[in-house]
């Protein structure tokens, strides 16, 4: 019991560094502030500069260990997409930092179903294997959906602001930084990363691209081919803009309409899904050694195994049934 106690609290705590690393939010720290009053121009020259030739050179290493960087890019497939869905996060998320964190996961997890729910080996192995596979995958998936949408619902008045600075007689490049510096994180650091692009001699076009592997969005790709459409045939670039952003308004109205009339099949949905886990609990509190016969009799695992592919392919159809594309 001692050594189950021990392994299941390092387990825990495992869990929230790693929540506490992914969730962790800088931007209010003093080094953040410097960062940002950097990029406002408020720094002296000389650090200005040094932080510009500190972009100019591409990181393309995975890892700071060159063995493993090595190790990354002769045996991983395709680590772009990786690379991309880390970027994603926003955050300075390494691939060979994702990578060890993966492989602790599923060690901490090995651990926990080996020892404390006492299953056998092979079992424990694929299901850590699978858990911590999966749980970091889904973190950063839920942190870069999380980025998109602080994304999309600023993107309007992002919009707005360029096109009150078209009408005023702006070029669109002024107008892009003005963007950068007066809204939030993460459209603020997004479109002052276009301007500086710019500043370093690439096409506003191009830029905008860019940042599509961050955010790859409709709206975003609607904006791009807006100002590629009017750069070749010309036009008043503000009243586009102005029609553009009302489209995207409405497209978000239409889907907070949708998500509020399946919110009841969706509440149905979660309570179907969760049954099953609170009546284990509750069986757990009444009987245990009732219960034990799932987890360490090899027919109840299997069992268990099967009851929970079923359970979540029924949570995956629900799931696409309230799903619907605009």
């Amino acid at each position: 019991m001692t050594m189950q106690l021990v392994i299941l609290l390092g387990g825990g705590a495992f869990m929230l560094v790693v929540l506490f690393a992914f969730f962790w939010d800088d931007s209010s720290s003093p080094n953040a502030k410097k960062r940002l009053d950097r990029v406002g121009g408020t720094a002296p020259i000389k650090n200005l500069k040094e932080t510009t030739h500190a972009k100019l050179r591409r990181n393309t290493s995975d890892s700071n260990i060159a063995i493993f960087d090595r190790i990354i890019k002769a045996t991983l497939p395709n680590p772009e997409k990786m690379r991309e869905r880390l970027a994603r996060t926003g955050r300075n998320i390494t691939l060979g930092e994702y990578l060890i964190i993966n492989a602790l996961t599923v060690l901490v997890f090995y651990l926990i179903f080996s020892n404390v729910m006492d299953w056998t080996k092979i079992i424990s192995i694929f299901m850590g294997i699978a858990v911590g596979l999966y749980l970091p995958h889904k973190i950063t998936g839920r942190m870069g959906n999380r980025r998109v949408n602080k994304f999309l619902a600023t993107f309007p008045e992002a919009i707005d602001t360029i096109c009150r600075g078209l009408r005023s007689g702006l070029p669109i490049t002024e107008t892009v930084a003005t963007v950068g510096h007066e809204l939030p994180d993460p459209i603020g650091i997004e479109f002052t990363r276009i301007s500086d692009a710019v500043a370093m001699g690439r096409t506003l076009e191009e830029a905008m691209w860019d940042i599509t592997v961050r955010l790859d969005t409709p709206e975003l790709r609607f904006f791009i081919i807006a100002l590629a459409i009017q750069k070749e045939t010309g036009g008043n670039l503000a009243e586009t803009l102005g029609n553009l952003a009302e489209l995207l308004r409405k497209r978000r109205q239409l889907r907070l309409k949708i998500r509020a009339m399946s919110s009841e099949a969706r509440a149905s949905a979660m309570i179907i899904g969760s049954l099953p886990f609170l009546m284990f609990g509750l069986l757990m509190a009444v009987n245990s050694e009732y219960m034990m016969i799932l987890l360490n009799d090899l027919k109840g695992q299997i069992l268990l195994g099967g009851g929970l592919t079923w359970l979540s392919l029924g949570v995956f159809f629900m799931k696409q049934m309230i799903n619907f594309e605009i």
